[in-house]
Order: C-alpha cells, then structure tokens, then sequence
C-alpha cells in the first residue's frame, strides 16, 4: 500500500508558542479568550471548543507583553474538540510594528 503525503498550503512556517499567548476573539455571537498554539505571519491556531464556519470572519485581540494588537482573520479549517486555524487578512496598521515585533520574538524563542 502506497504512503499519501498530504501537501502544506502555508506559505509560511509556523512557530509553536508558549502558554503565555492568548487571544481575545469574536466570531459572529460567538466569542472566547484561547490560548494560540501556534503562529505565522500568516495565520495561528486557537485552541478552543466552540465553532465557527470554515470562512467566517473572526476579530482577534491579542493579549501580549508586546502591547495591544487587533488583527481580522478568516477560519480556514475547523478542528472539533481542538480548535480553529484562521488566516490574517489584516492588522491594524498602528499595531503592525507590535505585531512583527511578537513574531520575531516567538521565533527567536521556538
């Protein structure tokens, strides 16, 4: 029997994050604060229980030692019992210097 190889649609690489990065989120009705497993400049997975639909949009608050940052996103795949992966369609622009900033100091530290 052959091995599939499944294909990574990210464009950019993932860095694993501490416990300490947590996000603030709204999905339509829903929201949460959930802990981020991993980030991009592309994109992050949330840890959480509640669900939204594959290409809802989501408005994110970060809660870092970086200082504010707010970002929009769309869910791009749904785990159940696990999560959400959303890509970035923006950052705020007044946050994008905290931004680049955090993801710099994730990779440096992952």
């Amino acid at each position: 029997m052959k091995k599939q190889t499944l294909l990574s649609r990210r464009h950019h690489k993932r860095v694993e994050t501490p416990e300490g990065v947590w996000a603030i989120w709204r999905c339509g009705r829903v929201e949460d604060t959930s802990r981020v497993k991993d980030l991009s400049v592309g994109g992050l997975f949330l840890v959480t229980s509640k669900l939204c639909p594959v290409d809802a949009k989501v408005e994110l608050n970060f809660l870092v030692e970086d200082g504010q940052i707010s970002a929009n996103a769309t869910v791009r795949y749904v785990m159940a019992g696990s999560g959400l992966g959303l890509q970035f369609k923006t950052v705020r622009g007044e946050d994008q210097t905290r931004f680049a900033t955090m993801i710099k100091r994730l990779m440096q530290l992952g």
